[in-house]
C-alpha cells in the first residue's frame, strides 16, 4: 500500500518557490491588499513565519513574484522572437501556462506604486530586446525608434489584462484564466492581434499621409528626448505638477 506521500503528485520545488507560487495566486485572487503572509503560508501549505524567513516581509515577497513573472515572459518572449517566420503560434498558446500569471499581473498593474512602475519599466527593458531579436531571426521588421515599439506594445499588452473582464464580455475570452492557451475561443482576440500587427489597420494611401504628418514631430521629440534616461521623464515640472495634485 502507497503512502499518501507517494499518491500525492511529486513537487521538487523548494519551500521558497512553493511559497512565491502561491503568493502569485493569492495575489491574483485577493489583490494586493488583501493579500496577507497567513493566506500565502496557508495557501503554500507553511507557517506565516516562514513566509517571513525566506522574503522578511511582504514587499520582498512581491518583489521576487514580480522578478519571477517577468524573467518567465521573457524566457517565453525570447524564445518565440528566435525561432523565427516558422514559430509555430498554436502550440506556444497552448504550453505557454502564462494564463496561470495573467491574473497576477491584472491584479497589481492597477496599483500606482514604485514596484509596479519598476515592474513595468523592467518589461519594456526586456521587450526592447526580444524585439530586436525578433528582426535579427526574420520575424519582425526593423524600427527607427525600439524604446518607443517596445514601451507600446507592451503598455498595449498589459492593458489588455487589466480590461480582461470587458474582453471577455465583449469577445468571450478570458485573457487571465490559466487555460486560455488551450481555449478555442483565444481566437477571438489572437486573431485581431495579428491581424492588427501583421497587416496594418491603415491604407497604404493614408499610411504615407500619417508617417508624413508625423515624421517631423517624431523626429524632434527623439532628438530632444535622446540624452533623457528612458526612466525619466522628459519633462521635470511634469512630474512635479502631478506630484503635488
Amino acid at each position: 500500500m502507497s503512502s499518501a506521500s507517494e499518491d500525492r503528485e511529486f513537487d521538487d520545488r523548494t519551500t521558497k518557490a512553493r511559497i512565491r507560487d502561491a503568493a502569485i495566486d493569492c495575489f491574483a485572487e485577493y489583490g494586493v491588499a488583501g493579500t496577507t503572509a497567513r493566506k500565502v503560508a496557508s495557501a503554500a501549505g507553511v507557517s506565516p513565519g516562514l513566509v517571513i524567513h525566506h522574503f522578511g516581509s511582504m514587499e520582498g515577497l512581491r518583489s521576487a513574484c514580480d522578478e519571477h513573472v517577468a524573467a518567465i515572459i521573457r524566457q517565453q518572449k525570447q524564445e518565440a522572437m528566435s525561432a523565427g517566420p516558422g514559430f509555430d503560434v498554436l502550440a506556444a498558446l497552448r504550453e505557454s501556462g502564462i494564463g496561470s500569471l495573467a491574473g497576477y499581473l491584472a491584479r497589481v498593474l492597477v496599483e500606482e506604486s514604485p514596484p509596479v512602475a519598476k515592474l513595468v519599466d523592467d518589461l519594456v527593458d526586456d521587450a526592447e530586446v526580444y524585439l530586436q531579436q525578433g528582426v535579427e531571426s526574420g520575424m519582425l521588421r526593423p524600427t527607427a525608434n525600439p524604446r518607443g515599439l517596445a514601451a507600446v506594445l507592451t503598455v498595449w499588452s498589459l492593458g489588455a489584462l487589466v480590461l480582461h473582464s470587458h474582453l471577455e464580455r465583449i469577445l468571450g475570452v478570458d485573457l487571465t484564466d490559466p487555460t486560455v492557451g488551450s481555449d478555442p475561443d483565444i481566437a477571438s482576440y489572437v486573431g485581431p492581434v495579428y491581424e492588427i500587427l501583421s497587416d496594418g489597420v491603415f491604407t497604404e494611401s493614408f499610411g504615407a499621409h500619417f508617417r508624413a504628418t508625423f515624421a517631423g514631430a517624431v523626429g524632434g521629440d527623439e532628438q530632444k528626448g535622446s540624452s533623457t534616461s528612458p526612466h525619466e521623464p522628459k519633462d521635470p515640472s511634469k512630474a512635479a505638477r502631478k506630484g503635488t495634485s
